[in-house]
């Protein structure tokens, strides 16, 4: 049975109570959950092309909520270079891997609501997910979010509040509603159940390697989700046997948003009291966090990993962006922050995830 599991001072919790947060230092839940066993390639022949595939290794299973998520391609870019397709999922970003755990979790909770907040993804992939579900769903978003990820959540039936200031204040709103009694708060930063949806994106790739991972996996920091999620994989991965080897975490910020990057290359094991200059708008909306909640997790997981951060200016992403629509590929501005990043690596092998649509953002200006 999986229970709830402050990292920081070891408080429990009841996966089937409504508590989003640990309640002494109001920090991040993880989850102590045990696999119900070790998987191999070959007993994956045959079964559901979805992430469910991977049964054993999630906290949930016999899914009601699923849209078919997972199982996005593979897909070369360059001979070093390949890029995971999760802008191919249902609501056209790689968040649906942890919508689907939390809309399902909340499903068997029924809760009286259930409320969110987001730059924009997580938002529309709760919504959708949520509508699936048959729960009433609000979805909180700065107000600077772009207005196709805006319509796409309101297409889907939930209530939209539009917070005015930043991706805090919007968190900070999204909170104190969290905390209404009947409240499920499916929040992709505080709730693990989320992170172990977001590690199906290593263990596809694992399987569609052959049964390895790459040297390095690059992917784009804000809150760190996707980050997370890869390292609790790897981890699982490497504990049963699976590889020999594990893979450098590359996590990418846009240059105008980057407290990890900072306190990374500072030294330090959180986020930098300063961290050298303020927050500017950015391209990257979706990683555009000044205060990560997780921070001291990202950090410690790319560190363990002889993972870097890595950060790319506003005309990077620009220039990423049209590189990959002149090659096929339409992704949001961003999506394209990996590609940027590590695009001209020729010394190892590099997995990015292009991980939300073009139609979300539009080209950039």
């Amino acid at each position: 049975m999986a229970t709830y599991l402050c990292p920081q001072d070891g408080t429990r919790a009841e996966t089937t109570s409504l508590t989003w947060c640990c309640p002494v230092c109001h920090g991040p839940w993880d989850l102590d959950f045990e696999a119900a066993g070790r998987i191999s390639l070959d007993s994956l022949a045959g079964r559901d092309n979805s992430l469910w595939r991977y049964e054993e290794a999630l906290p949930l299973s016999a899914p009601a909520t699923s849209l078919g998520e997972g199982r996005t391609p593979l897909v070369p870019l360059t001979g070093t270079v390949s890029a995971k397709l999760d802008f191919l999922m249902p609501t056209l970003s790689f968040k649906d891997r942890g919508a689907v755990m939390l809309a399902d979790l909340a499903r068997r909770l029924s809760p009286e609501r259930v409320v969110a907040d987001s730059s924009g993804n997580a938002g529309t992939a709760v919504a959708a997910y949520c509508a699936r579900a048959g729960l009433p769903c609000t979805v909180y978003v700065p107000e600077n979010t772009s207005p196709k990820k805006t319509e796409q959540i309101r297409a889907h039936g939930a209530r939209l509040e539009i917070v005015p200031g930043d991706r805090e204040a919007t968190a900070l709103a999204a909170r104190a509603a969290a905390d209404s009694p009947g409240t499920f708060y499916a929040s992709h930063v505080f709730n693990p159940y989320f992170l172990h949806g977001t590690k199906t994106y290593v263990y596809e790739m694992w399987e569609d390697l052959g049964g390895r991972l790459p040297d390095a996996i690059a992917v784009p920091v804000g809150n760190g989700t996707l980050l997370l999620g890869a390292a609790l994989a790897i981890g699982e991965l490497h504990a049963h046997g699976l590889i020999d080897e594990r893979p450098a975490l590359i996590a990418v910020q846009a240059e105008a948003v980057s407290p990890l990057a900072a306190a990374f290359h500072a030294g330090t094991d959180g986020l930098l009291d300063d961290p050298g200059r303020a927050a500017a708008p950015t391209l990257a909306e979706g990683i555009a966090i000044p205060r990560p909640p997780r921070a001291r997790q990202i950090l410690t997981a790319v560190r363990e990993s002889g993972g870097t951060f890595l950060t790319v200016t506003e005309d990077q992403i620009r220039k990423a962006q049209l590189d990959l629509a002149a090659r096929g590929f339409y992704v949001e501005t961003t999506g394209v922050a990996c590609w940027a990043a590590v695009g001209d690596w020729t010394d190892r092998s590099v997995v990015v995830p292009l991980c939300g649509a073009g139609l979300k953002t539009g080209l950039a200006p």
